[in-house]
């Protein structure tokens, strides 16, 4: 159970650590540092486009692999059993998927000095609307996010037996203000601490919490036994009606991925496309500790846990099962799993404002060190109103929203990725799609009480399948049809 009381041992070991970390966020601004930086976008939002294969792969493993889903992936393998798994083939397919696409996009965003997404898709297609289109996708599906991140540390401030929102509320403070001081070299340099420590919890719980439990086998039958009790969907297996939905959004989840500007910021970041290439190659060890993670969820009946809330399942089992100072320990790798991701995706948000709307809509004469001004500005605004969200709105809310964002963030895959694999498809025809597809996956989604599936019937059979993906066929289509009619060409 959480505890009630103040776990001063635990505290005292997340303190240490949440201020290790803090050092090294201030300390980021010299690290790496090139004579302009700060001064120019490029260099405050993308890091210079200096960081190497090592660094980029803590980068990209740092915001890809966040403190929500050490918390939410236990959760709701707690909660539904083998369903929950589908994040570990989503995480195998995407690096096929960073590996054939990725240098590609790299490549035409450090040609043209663009820094994000938008920017390559204005650039290829010359179109503001299109441009305006997938920046507002971005920033929008990227604010529910940051908000989940403050939900996992919530659960682990929880745990150490605090109250109120000050705590939280502060520990965002620091991140807007060394973020705001080191932009992009913050996150990448305290990404090297976040996933040692997450490394070590893991490990460590994945050996010793079934030792102490009676072994995988005792874990796996009082799983089992829990699931056949709760019936339902539930199992440690698949049902036959689960395994396309379980399928898709894997597939449709996988090509979400690193369309969000938080993914996208850690490739625009890489020095070289091979820097890219390399990573797609050695990124899936994050799968394995994923897949790990995942089991602790099954560990929970084995300890006879009682939670509140399913997202209570990893600290519960952490202060079962383990003396208090290595759940400090785990508890502050958790939290630290929070900021990194956190601060790429305000850095990711602010980079996607000044370019794409304050620079072509506001300002058009900005310079470059204005436009870092901007973005250092834009990433407090962004913090600020993550921060805002999940103290005054449910956090159910949050995670529907964030939800949505998948579904809406899918949209832009056709407008960034098409063009650069081949040159039909014009900017109305991609803008028109795009439309289709935010609004008829947005329409599925509620008419499913934002459920991330949707069960079509055909000829008298159902079928559920990803949301996103359903939507991002129908944009596709439209897209097809648009460009048929209106015959548009890609301007050169």
């Amino acid at each position: 159970m959480i505890p009630d009381q103040v776990n001063w041992t635990a505290l005292g070991v997340f303190i240490f650590f949440f201020v290790l970390v803090t050092v090294l966020g201030f300390g980021a601004s010299r690290w790496m540092s090139a004579k302009q930086q700060g001064n120019h976008l490029e260099e405050w939002g993308l890091g210079g486009r200096n960081f190497g294969a090592w660094i980029t792969w803590f980068l990209v493993g740092g915001d890809f692999y966040t403190a929500y889903t050490v918390i939410a992936v236990p959760a709701l393998v707690y909660a539904v059993g083998a369903y929950g798994f589908f994040a570990l083939p989503y995480t195998i397919l995407v690096y096929p998927i960073v590996y054939t696409i990725m240098p590609k996009l790299w490549h035409a965003a450090q040609k043209a000095g663009h820094v994000t997404a938008a920017d390559v898709v204005f650039g290829r297609y010359r179109s503001r609307p299109l441009e305006f289109a997938i920046a507002l996708t971005g920033v929008v599906a990227t604010m529910p996010y940051i908000a989940l991140q403050l939900v996992g540390m919530e659960v682990v401030i929880k745990a150490l037996g605090l109250t109120g929102e000050l705590p939280l509320a502060a520990a965002f403070v620091i991140l807007a203000l060394y973020t705001y001081a080191a932009g992009l070299r913050a996150p990448a340099l305290i990404a090297f601490v976040k996933d040692l420590m997450i490394y070590i919890v893991v490990l460590v719980a994945v050996i010793l919490v079934p030792a102490k439990l009676g072994g995988y086998g005792a874990v796996f039958s009082a799983a089992g036994d829990a699931f056949a009790a709760k019936g339902g969907a539930t199992g440690l297996t698949l049902k036959p009606a689960q395994i396309l939905p379980f399928a898709t959004l894997a597939l449709g989840s996988a090509m979400a991925a690193f369309m969000y500007p938080h993914t996208l910021t850690g490739i625009f970041a890489a020095n070289s496309a091979d820097t890219i290439r390399k990573n797609a190659v050695f990124l899936p060890a994050y799968t394995i500790l994923l897949g790990l993670i995942a089991l602790l969820g099954f560990m929970a009946y084995a300890a006879h846990l009682t939670v509140a809330s399913n997202n209570d399942v990893v600290p519960a089992l952490f202060n079962a099962l383990f003396p208090s100072w290595f759940s400090g320990f785990a508890f502050a790798a958790i939290a630290i799993g929070a900021l990194v991701p956190a601060a790429v995706m305000s850095i990711g948000a602010a980079n996607l404002f000044t370019r794409n709307f304050w620079k072509p809509y506001v300002n058009p004469a900005v310079t470059p060190e204005g436009e870092a001004k901007v973005a250092k500005l834009v990433s407090l605004v962004v913090k600020v109103g993550a921060l805002v969200f999940i103290l005054f709105l449910p956090t159910k809310f949050a995670l529907d929203l964030q939800l949505l964002g998948g579904v809406w963030i899918l949209q832009t895959f056709p407008s960034v990725v098409f063009g650069l694999f081949f040159g039909w498809f014009g900017a109305r025809a991609l803008l028109s799609g795009w439309a289709v597809g935010i609004v008829a996956g947005s329409a599925l989604a509620f008419s499913d009480g934002i459920k991330p599936v949707h069960t079509l019937v055909i000829g008298g059979d159902s079928y559920t399948a990803y949301t996103g993906l359903l939507a991002l066929a129908l944009n596709i289509v439209v897209a097809i049809i648009v460009q048929l009619v209106a015959g548009e060409k890609r301007k050169a």
